[in-house]
């Protein structure tokens, strides 16, 4: 059985440009991404957790919108937390592993 890529980097980027612009359609455009695309990675972030990451609320461009809910600001600050701890700056393992890259690619 296949399993989805709950969080990464753009999933991450996502929620974050949703955070800062309290919009999908805004938020995809600032990651070059298209609406259906950040809707599809919202879809799996949303079904894979007890409780949507990403509330959306319709009405137009005065009362819509989208924004993180509690769980999904939770899970976004975990992840970037554990983006720093991978850091090759504060890891050995990240550093052994760039080390092994091959420099011709």
């Amino acid at each position: 059985m296949a399993r989805d890529v709950v969080i990464g980097p753009g999933k991450a980027d996502l929620l974050e440009a949703i955070e800062g612009t309290g919009s999908i359609s805004a938020a995809g455009r600032t990651l070059n991404m298209s609406y259906k695309k950040a809707w599809q990675l919202i879809d799996t972030m949303n079904s894979h957790f007890p409780t949507p990451l990403v509330a959306t609320q319709s009405g137009g461009s005065d009362r819509g919108g989208a924004r993180l809910t509690e769980l999904g600001q939770t899970v976004l600050a975990h992840y970037r937390a554990l983006e720093r701890q991978l850091a090759p700056e504060h890891s050995s393992d990240a550093r052994a592993l760039l080390a092994l890259l091959d420099d011709r690619a």
